[in-house]
């Protein structure tokens, strides 16, 4: 009778709770079918996150975020003549099983994850007419896609899964405070396009590789 009394005394908690943002900068481009020829697009990713811990290697994570994705088309060695590109940016909410280890001054994590995005802008950077490229005196049209210059976004909604790993270094009194520096891989699972057998892409998805520095500083729990 007394075992599980004595069991649960001798088990101290020790929950921790962490507010901190964090900004960078992405690498992008689109998983189309059929393939379309295309280079990586910088962009950038900022937001800000919460974090809870209270077992000793594993906590949770969530973030609210603005990021870019897309796309820039390559053109091999017409790629100095033309320029395309397509910026989406997005609201993020990626919530993470975060796993870390390490010393008490300096951890190595991982964050593991779904995210769910809205995409609140579409930007086109060109310098030809990207609508009617076949007008474009030496525009190399032939056996290469170009509906998905001009085509019209069907879905804003996006979702997938988030992978990231990185380190953390605590300072200050009481180490209350931490810097982070993360990379991060995205792999989207829904598409921009209608992707019906009828369709010109049967899928769209988005991915995207980001690096970050981050902030955080712990408003509950000892180191």
């Amino acid at each position: 009778m007394f075992l599980p009394g004595i069991a649960s005394a001798q088990r101290t908690y020790n929950p921790k709770l962490w507010i901190g943002g964090d900004a960078g900068m992405t690498l992008s481009n689109m998983q189309f079918a059929p393939d379309v020829e295309q280079s990586m697009l910088n962009g950038k990713k900022f937001g800000v996150r919460v974090r809870y811990a209270e077992e000793k290697l594993f906590g949770l994570l969530g973030e609210l975020n603005i990021e870019q994705r897309g796309w820039k088309e390559n053109f091999d060695e017409d790629n100095d003549k033309f320029e395309y590109q397509r910026t989406l940016t997005y609201i993020t909410l990626p919530v993470m099983t975060h796993i870390y280890f390490g010393s008490s001054r300096f951890k190595a994590y991982v964050n593991l994850g779904p995210s769910v995005s809205y995409m609140i802008g579409d930007k086109i950077k060109s310098n030809f007419d990207y609508r009617d490229p076949e007008s474009v005196e030496g525009f190399p049209y032939r056996y290469r896609q170009t509906e998905q210059m001009s085509m019209d976004i069907s879905s804003k909604f996006d979702y997938g899964i988030a992978a990231g790993a990185g380190i953390e270094l605590f300072v200050g009194k009481g180490r209350r405070h931490s810097f982070t520096l993360e990379g991060r891989y995205y792999y989207g699972l829904g598409s921009i396009f209608p992707s019906h057998k009828s369709d010109t892409f049967s899928a769209s998805r988005g991915t995207s590789i980001a690096v970050t520095l981050g902030y955080w500083f712990r408003i509950k729990g000892t180191p």
